[in-house]
């Protein structure tokens, strides 16, 4: 479902990852205010507005709804998509399905394969951690240990801000049965083999243990316009603990829209 627009402009749709909401995907409305762009975040079926009537039993059922919603709420108006992990791979599929009306493509922290055994992920890796905050953090703490590779001040506010209100939202229901069918039918890549020649952007994180980035990395040659970038310093949330350069990457990837 469609939960919030925020600008004005070309349309950038945004999905966000699983257990979440589209409050993780609102710090790309702070690297794009200056731009000429709309975006158009969606609530998936788990959270906590979209569960009341969510009916999706499956990957494949998340992906046909939202191809409906962007439909219905576009109808033929171009328009480019960043998606963030499950909301990566959606946003992949997205794009090759909807080819000829998508301007570009960005994913960040993206799910390539379903399964987690089939990913290539390297070790758990805490790079810098700050007791006080963690002790702060109360029953946040958990959580926010779980998927951080830099735990300070600067990072927690940004998961408790942006992250902790769409966990705590999230219908558990939902997220079962469709974390029991967490697979398209096949990579949009694979589905779609001529090569996507518009602009994109596959930003990963160096320390992510949850998608890696080999995987996103052996997508390159189907993306010839495709900037793949690895960062260190960043997990699973990369563009919460490297706010800066994500924004920067961003800003870059839609001016080579206009190319």
């Amino acid at each position: 479902m469609i939960a919030r627009v925020l600008g004005s402009g070309r349309p950038l749709v945004a999905l966000h990852g699983f257990g979440v909401d589209h409050r993780i995907m609102l710090p790309l409305a702070d690297a794009v205010q200056d731009l000429p762009w709309r975006l158009v975040f969606l609530d998936l079926p788990w959270a906590e507005a979209a569960a009341v009537t969510a009916t999706a039993t499956s990957a494949v059922d998340v992906a046909a709804e939202v191809l409906a919603d962007i439909d219905d709420h576009l109808g033929d108006e171009p328009f480019a998509v960043i998606g963030n992990s499950f909301g990566g791979m959606i946003a992949r599929h997205i794009a090759h399905e909807r080819r000829d009306h998508v301007l570009g493509i960005a994913t960040l922290a993206s799910v390539v394969h379903a399964a987690h055994a089939d990913r290539a992920v390297p070790e758990r890796t805490v790079l810098d951690t700050e007791p006080s905050v963690l002790e702060a953090a109360g029953d946040a703490r958990a959580a926010f240990e779980e998927v951080s590779v830099i735990q300070d001040a600067a990072t927690y506010a940004a998961f408790e801000r942006y992250v902790l209100p769409g966990l705590r939202g999230a219908h558990p229901a939902v997220m079962n049965r469709i974390a029991a069918d967490y697979a398209l039918d096949a990579l949009p890549e694979e589905r779609h083999p001529e090569p996507f020649t518009a602009p994109a952007l596959h930003l990963f994180g160096r320390q992510d243990d949850v998608v890696g980035y080999e995987d996103g990395l052996a997508l390159r040659d189907h993306y010839p316009r495709g900037s793949f970038v690895i960062l260190d310093g960043a997990g699973h949330n990369v563009h919460l603990e490297q706010p800066g350069i994500t924004a920067a990457l961003i800003r870059d990837w839609l001016a080579r829209i206009d190319w």
